[in-house]
C-alpha cells in the first residue's frame, strides 16, 4: 500500500500578498494584483503591464546567505520559511537528512544575468559578480531553501517553464512515497520582471496590453508577474505521529507531453495528464468539483484547455466550477502552479471557489462555469490543478481533503 501524502505548511508571496493569507484573501475576493509596471530600469517596452511584488517582507535571511541570492531565490526561501513555520517544522540531527526541498523555475536567474551585462558592457567593468554562477543556476532556489532551514535530505530544482510547480510537487511526492524522505518543501518560484525577459516575451506576440481575461471572448494574452508559492508535504503518518495539522492530502498526480510543438499546445497532451492524474489519485470525474484551469488569456490555451477538459469529464465538465487565478495573480511561470495549488487547498479547506476575475465576455468556444468575477460557495472535495508548458510538457495535480 502505498504512502499517503499531506500538506501541513504553506508559504507564498506574490503581487496579491506576502504571505498566504494575504493571497487567498485576495484571490476570494477577485481583486486583480495585474497593473502598470513600476520599475523604471524597465525601459523601451512596448508592453508596460505586469503583476509586481511592491515591497518585501521583513525576511531576516543574513546577510552571508543574502549576497549569493538571485531574487527568484529569495522569493523561494521567503515562502519555505512560512510554510515550514505554519507546519510547526524544524530541523535536527534527528531528522535533519529525511527532510528536502524541490523547487521549480521557470527562467532562473535574469536579475543577475543583467546585472553583470549592465557592468561588463555599459560601465566597463572586467569581470562578472562572484556569485554569478551560483545565482543564476536553476537549482540555486532549492539550494538556498535547504541552507535556510537546514534540511539536508534530498534537494535539487526542476525546469519545465510554465509546468515547473507541479513537476516539483510531483518529484517531492515521489521521494516521499519512495522512502528517502519523511517531509519535503516542495513548489516553485521565479522573478521574470526583468528587462530581457520581457523583451523576449513581446517577441511572442502574447502578451496582453491591458490585463488578463481568461476565457473572455475579448481576451488578448497573458501577463507576467513574479512569485513564490512552497508547501511542506509530508506522508500521513508521520504527520499525524508529530501532531501536525493536515490541510489537505495530494491525492495524486499525472504528467504526459505533446510531443508536437515548442509553443503550440495540442489537446491530447493535456487530457493525457488529466485522465492520468485522475487515475493516480484513484477518483472519478464526477469526484472533482474544483478545477484551477492553467488558463493564461491567450486565445489558443483557452479554447484547447477548455475542449480538453470537456473530454475528460464529459458531462461533468459543465458541473465543475472552473477558474483561473492567473486573473489575479499574472502568469508566475514556474510559480503559478504553486500559487494555484494554495487556491486549491483553500478551497477545500473553505468551501469557495476562487474567481476569474477581469471577465467581460462570453465566448461560445469556452462555455464552461468559469467562475465569473465573483467566488462561489461550494463543497469541494477534490480540486485538481492544471500546468501546462511549452515544449508540451503537462503536470496536474489532485487535491482532496485529508
Amino acid at each position: 500500500m502505498r504512502k499517503r501524502v499531506v500538506i501541513t505548511g504553506l508559504g507564498g508571496i506574490c503581487g496579491l500578498g506576502t504571505n498566504t493569507s494575504a493571497i487567498w484573501d485576495e484571490m476570494r475576493n477577485g481583486r486583480s494584483a495585474i497593473g502598470p509596471i513600476t520599475n523604471s530600469e524597465l525601459h523601451d517596452l512596448k508592453v508596460r503591464v505586469g503583476c509586481e511584488i511592491k515591497t518585501l517582507p521583513e525576511h531576516g535571511i543574513e546577510r552571508k546567505q543574502l549576497v549569493s541570492m538571485d531574487r527568484f531565490s529569495l522569493l523561494a526561501t521567503i515562502a519555505a520559511r512560512e510554510a515550514a513555520q505554519q507546519a510547526g517544522l524544524t530541523s535536527n540531527e534527528a531528522n535533519t537528512y529525511r527532510m528536502g526541498a524541490i523547487v521549480g523555475v521557470g527562467v532562473c536567474g535574469w536579475e543577475a544575468i543583467e546585472e553583470n551585462y549592465r557592468a561588463i558592457l555599459l560601465e566597463g567593468k572586467n569581470r562578472a559578480g562572484i556569485f554569478t554562477v551560483p545565482k543564476v543556476m536553476p537549482g540555486a532556489a532549492a539550494g538556498q531553501v535547504s541552507m535556510h532551514l537546514g534540511l539536508r535530505g534530498p534537494v535539487f530544482g526542476i525546469t519545465s517553464a510554465c509546468s515547473s510547480s507541479n513537476h516539483a510537487i510531483t518529484s517531492a511526492i515521489d521521494q516521499i512515497r519512495l522512502g528517502r524522505a519523511d517531509v519535503m518543501l516542495a513548489g516553485g518560484t521565479d522573478a521574470p520582471l526583468v528587462w530581457g525577459i520581457l523583451k523576449g516575451w513581446e517577441a511572442l506576440r502574447v502578451l496582453s496590453p491591458d490585463t488578463c481575461r481568461p476565457f473572455s471572448a475579448d481576451r488578448q494574452g497573458l501577463v507576467l508577474g513574479e512569485g513564490a508559492g512552497m508547501a511542506v508535504l509530508e506522508s500521513y503518518e508521520h504527520a499525524v505521529a508529530r501532531g501536525a495539522t493536515i490541510l489537505a492530502e495530494i491525492a495524486g498526480a499525472g504528467l504526459s507531453a505533446d510531443a508536437s510543438d515548442i509553443v503550440a499546445p495540442t489537446i491530447e497532451g493535456p487530457e493525457a495528464a488529466m485522465r492520468a492524474c485522475l487515475a493516480d489519485a484513484g477518483l472519478n470525474p464526477e469526484d472533482v468539483d474544483y478545477l484551477n484551469a492553467h488558463g493564461t488569456g491567450t486565445k489558443a490555451n483557452d479554447q484547447i484547455e477548455t475542449a480538453a477538459i470537456k473530454r475528460v469529464f464529459g458531462d461533468h465538465a459543465y458541473k465543475l466550477s472552473v477558474s483561473s487565478t492567473k486573473s489575479m495573480h499574472a502568469h508566475c511561470l514556474g510559480a503559478s502552479g504553486a500559487l494555484e495549488m494554495i487556491a486549491c487547498v483553500m478551497a477545500i479547506r473553505e468551501g469557495v471557489v476562487p474567481p476569474t476575475a477581469n471577465f467581460r465576455q462570453a465566448d461560445p468556444d469556452c462555455d464552461l462555469d468559469i467562475t465569473p468575477n465573483v467566488a462561489r460557495e461550494r463543497k469541494v472535495r477534490a480540486a485538481l490543478s492544471n500546468g501546462f508548458a511549452f515544449g508540451g510538457t503537462n503536470a496536474v495535480l489532485a487535491f482532496k481533503a485529508a
